[in-house]
């Protein structure tokens, strides 16, 4: 006679524990078999993102590009490993770029397994890029919980313009994991500071407050009251006392629904390394594999197999689709049925919806750029901007932006009847008021492109400084961001070397896959628009002038179409080749372009080059670019009011470059024009020279 031992049935109470250990043997073993990470956080914080994502997030893994879903970021990206296991136990489906679901999983567990390798969805830190169910990169700190004030402000200015009586097309919320180290970066504190002005109560960030960071206890060197602080931000401040209680996250995670006016900060007390006998509460626990032997010592203390690796045990990916997989397929369902129904009601805002969700642009959105006529003494890049953003923004409805408070200077602000500004009463504004908060504005915009607007941040050139880090995430995220940066050489003269910048045309142009466009006149100002704005997987930097530059007369000189290629050939000699080409961007383009007239004067056969965008001419056909510069032709002349640094690619070794090799000085433009050798006769001699004609 044989006996059949029946296993005990499960309960949710032991399933919610297997599949939060679950989290944290994964992260440990990632973490161990890669020699690379971070396995503290992953275990401290497993039964957070465990109750966000299967008690109370509305997100549908077989859809994680579904217009209203919940938004989780993980700002304290160095813990990724919470994220790849918790995408990989909910089954999230990968997405390609052209938004058709691909019918495999976001994060394998190979991918798990290969963490930190090249090719795996599992890499260091989140990527929006490269894994579906990433809603932004995270891993410089603070970036996260700057980025998802973005996100906070686009979820309201959509409701705000597209849900009507009975229709909440859009009402998701925005969650945000932080830690000690996102709280003590300055980008933190100027979005929190603007979220609590704006009262985004779509908003919640949970800090981990494990007291643990590389060097040691977090009392080496941050003692601030946390607390107040965010209470004195505006925000309602929450605090559950111990990260292993579900129902206690739960109900501050409800309190976070019901509060109005104001974002959630909840604080989280948790034990970086839980678990771990020697490491927990340890700065080893942060940055290290545990080491063979306490990770066994760390899965007996879980009841974990310990011998076991990658193990995910039986039950646990079932109790993730019940929960999180059920509860997000039927809000996703609802949506869609509710979304029919909105169309056959609103078919014209529905239709802007699908475009804004595919990146594309309303029918005729440039028929109203203005075209300037000829003007010798011209208009200024920032005020040629200024008609293309008024035009812009009524055009693309979904199009906004503002200034880090240099809104009159920038000329930026959106004049025309109804823009608006974006307030707390008035979320349908259409001028964003950053305050001087360059380095968050960047990382907001970011979040408003992430949730499918375009948008724009714009302050001084100088201050791209201060917004360069957010800047660089926008390319690495492939985001179609614009930052319009004005004063963008010695035009703001007496403000001194302190203002006038000089480094940083070369630093933006150094960033892969960002679109930095310096134009020469209006009309280069209204084409470089037109180029950017159709832009869906790059982010772009205009770089426009303070004071006024000629309008050039077309008639006499390319079309102003040619921005669109990079450079273009602005004026030829009559009869035969040139003898010296002359290259400038921006306000250098109409100095070039007398000295071109000079050397013509001369009997000297010269080309003027204007190169607004190095990034934009460099990615053209080689036979189109051998046309704007032939190669026969050795002597080149380069004029631009910054760093001399990488002209080389376009002068060539016999070339010469007049430029700033020094930093600039206190006096008005003129004086500094004929300090620096920005003058006519400077450049034709240097073209004269090149040729042997002194």
């Amino acid at each position: 006679m044989s006996v059949t031992t029946v296993a005990e049935p499960m309960t949710d109470t032991k399933l919610d524990q297997l599949s939060i250990d679950t989290i944290r043997t994964l992260s440990i073993d990632a973490v161990q078999q890669a020699k690379s990470g971070h396995p503290g956080t992953p275990m401290a914080l497993a039964p957070l993102v465990y109750t966000i994502w299967n008690r109370v997030m509305r997100f549908d893994p077989a859809d994680p590009i579904w217009p209203n879903r919940d938004r989780f970021v993980l700002s304290n990206g160095h813990a990724s490993m919470l994220l790849w296991s918790v995408l990989h136990l909910t089954g999230t489906q990968a997405v390609n770029s052209d938004y058709e679901r691909l019918g495999h999983p976001s994060v394998s567990l190979e991918d798990i397994r290969r963490f930190r390798q090249l090719g795996s969805k599992a890499p260091g830190h989140p990527e929006y890029h490269w894994v579906s169910g990433v809603e932004t990169t995270t891993g410089p700190l603070g970036q996260g919980v700057a980025t998802s004030v973005g996100m906070a402000i686009a979820r309201k200015w959509l409701a705000d313009r597209y849900n009507r009586p009975g229709f909440p097309i859009f009402d998701y919320s925005i969650y945000a994991v932080c830690g000690d180290g996102c709280l003590m970066e300055g980008v933190a504190s100027e979005a929190a500071s603007l979220a609590g002005h704006l009262g985004l109560d779509n908003l919640c960030w949970v800090y981990d407050n494990n007291h643990i960071t590389i060097e040691g206890q977090t009392s080496l060197a941050f003692t601030e009251d946390v607390a107040g602080r965010f209470l004195a931000y505006g925000w309602n401040v929450l605090r559950v006392g111990d990260a292993n209680d579900l129902d206690r996250i739960q109900h501050a995670l409800s309190v976070f629904h019901t509060t109005k006016g104001r974002p959630t900060f909840i604080i989280l007390d948790s034990h970086i390394g839980y678990g771990s006998p020697h490491k927990q509460d340890t700065a080893a626990a942060h940055g290290e594999p545990l080491g063979d032997e306490e990770v066994r010592l760390t899965k007996r203390s879980y009841g974990w197999p310990e011998g076991a690796q990658f193990l995910v045990p039986d039950g646990v990916r079932e109790h993730f689709a019940a929960g999180v997989g059920a509860r997000g397929a039927a809000a996703r369902s609802g949506w869609t049925g509710l979304f029919a129904s909105y169309r056959a009601e609103y078919p014209d805002l529905a239709n802007e919806i699908d475009r804004m969700q595919r990146r594309d642009l309303p029918a005729g959105w440039d028929r109203n750029l203005p075209v300037f006529p000829a003007d010798a003494k011209g208009i200024a890049g920032r005020d040629a901007s200024s008609k293309v953003l008024n035009v812009l923004a009524q055009t693309i409805p979904w199009f906004l932006g503002g200034s880090a408070d240099l809104g009159p200077s920038n000329k930026t602000t959106l004049t025309y009847e109804g823009a608006g500004s974006f307030q707390a009463e008035s979320p349908g504004g259409k001028n964003l008021h950053f305050g001087i908060r360059e380095h968050s504005m960047a990382a907001i915009v970011n979040g408003l492109s992430l949730s499918k607007m375009r948008a724009f941040g714009a302050t001084f050139f100088i201050f791209s400084d201060y917004a360069r880090p957010a800047i660089r995430l926008s390319a690495l995220m492939e985001l179609p961001s614009i930052f319009v940066f004005t004063h963008d050489a010695m035009g703001d003269g007496e403000d001194g070397p302190t203002h006038q910048p000089v480094e940083h045309l070369a630093s933006l142009r150094a960033i892969p896959g960002l679109v930095t466009l310096r134009p020469g006149d209006a009309n280069e100002v209204v084409e470089a628009y037109r180029c950017v704005m159709q832009l869906r997987h790059q982010p772009a930097v205009l770089v426009l002038s303070r004071q006024p530059l000629p309008t050039l007369d077309r008639r006499a000189y390319g079309p102003a179409a040619g921005v669109a290629r990079g450079a273009y050939v602005l004026a030829d000699p009559p009869g035969g080749d040139p003898e010296v080409i002359l290259i400038a961007t921006g306000s250098e383009v109409s100095l070039a372009v007398e000295a071109h007239e000079k050397l013509l004067a001369e009997g000297i056969r010269s080309r003027v080059v204007s190169m607004p965008s190095w990034d934009i001419f460099d990615h053209q056909p080689q036979e189109y670019r051998d046309s704007v510069l032939p190669p026969t032709v050795k002597a080149r002349v380069a004029v631009e009011q910054a760093s001399t640094f990488g002209w080389e690619r376009y002068v060539g070794r016999s070339g010469h470059v007049i430029g700033m090799k020094t930093f600039g000085a206190s006096a008005p433009l003129k004086a500094l024009q004929e300090k620096f050798g920005f003058e006519p006769a400077r450049v034709v001699a240097a073209a004269k020279e090149l040729l042997g004609r002194q």
